[in-house]
């Protein structure tokens, strides 16, 4: 039950997401491929710095991510509030 597993914290919609998109998949094909290369290309150091810019590329993703999953949620409880109070909204006749 959804309610209850938001309750004990074990509600992880992030983990639940699987892209089934074949341009997405074909996207992560790419950067695995240009990550390939630039190991070969790169020193050691310089991959490792590279990889910090991408964790925190990843890291600033997910809090975006986070932040339009909270916007949704919310602009979702207002329409359905608005959807139930009866009131007249803007695109009403």
């Amino acid at each position: 039950m959804i309610l209850e597993d938001m309750y004990y914290g074990n509600w992880h919609p992030s983990e639940q997401i699987k892209s089934t998109d074949p341009e997405s998949q074909q996207v992560n094909q790419k950067i695995s491929e240009h990550m390939e290369m630039l190991k070969n290309k790169f020193s050691e150091v310089d991959f490792e710095q590279m990889e910090v810019i991408f964790d925190l590329l990843n890291e600033s993703t997910s809090l975006h991510s986070a932040a339009a999953f909270i916007h949704g949620y919310r602009t979702g409880a207002m329409t359905m509030i608005e959807v139930f109070s009866g009131e007249k909204g803007a695109g009403s006749a």
